[in-house]
């Protein structure tokens, strides 16, 4: 994998750990920063020795949200009137967030310190969430003066519902990490950083007890189901699994499940 500027990577076991580096900026998002996250998490996607990856912050907090110093220098802020005035190139901002749900591997969000603006919309576009009890989250777009367009208010309904969603994005203030946990955004929280990366890896070896190319047909039918009929999702099932049926780890499952043993699967 290549080296990248403010984004460190490391493969172990199947699992690639995503530490956002761009710690003297509290992990703002800047147009150069969405560029490294939306190249990263399209080359995981393609990478067969990943099967999960883990997202984490090396800064002090997972992010302070999106950079304004850099989006006013791009006009995006301050600038044009409307989005179809942002030169094209500019809008590659927002392809970070589909780039990680868009990912064929479960991404694992670990969020502590404050999560704000557009590290909510990162999150969102992530699996599963866990963070530590100090943790903040915060909706922030409207106290700025915008809406939230990385995507956060098209994904966030699907994990917390319409009403939790309204309520975040409209008074824009921080929730406590207990708060989203009952809304659901988070399935664990955990009392310091050592402990979340602890249950996140955790979680992430209990994945890896699946076939990880069932788990990657899983995640495409899940997220193609949101904005289908069920018998159009059913159909998508259907035919993920007249592939998987010829797969190795397919044949291994019934082997394994006949020798009464666990599993030993290669992602073929």
């Amino acid at each position: 994998m290549k080296q990248y500027k403010w984004i460190d990577v490391v493969t172990e076991d199947h699992v690639a750990t995503v530490a956002l580096n761009r710690t003297d900026r509290l992990n703002a998002l800047s147009y150069d920063f969405a560029t490294e996250i939306t190249e990263v998490f399209r080359e995981l996607g393609s990478e067969d020795d990943v099967w999960v990856v883990v997202l984490r912050s090396n800064a002090r907090i997972f992010s302070a949200g999106l950079d304004l110093k850099d989006a006013m220098s791009r006009g995006l802020i301050g600038g044009p009137k409307n989005m179809l005035d942002i030169p094209i190139h500019d809008v590659n901002i927002f392809e970070c967030c589909h780039a990680i749900e868009e990912c064929k591997k479960p991404v694992i969000a670990a969020v502590h310190g404050m999560c704000v603006g557009a590290g909510l919309d990162i999150i969102s576009a992530c699996d599963l969430r866990v963070c530590t009890q100090d943790a903040t989250f915060s909706l922030r777009e409207a106290r700025i003066g915008i809406v939230a367009d990385m995507g956060v208010l098209q994904r966030l309904p699907f994990i917390i519902g319409q009403a939790f969603t309204r309520q975040m994005a409209y008074t824009g203030r921080f929730f406590s990490a207990a708060e989203v946990d009952r809304m659901g955004l988070t399935i664990a929280v955990y009392p310091d950083e050592t402990a979340m990366m602890d249950g996140a890896y955790k979680l992430a070896e209990e994945i890896k007890e699946s076939a990880p190319l069932a788990v990657q047909n899983t995640k495409e039918v899940l997220n193609y189901s949101r904005f289908v009929s069920i018998r159009e999702g059913i159909n998508l099932a259907v035919h993920k699994n007249m592939l998987l049926l010829t797969t190795e780890d397919c044949k291994e499952a019934m082997n394994a499940f006949a020798e009464k043993r666990a599993p030993r699967f290669k992602g073929e």
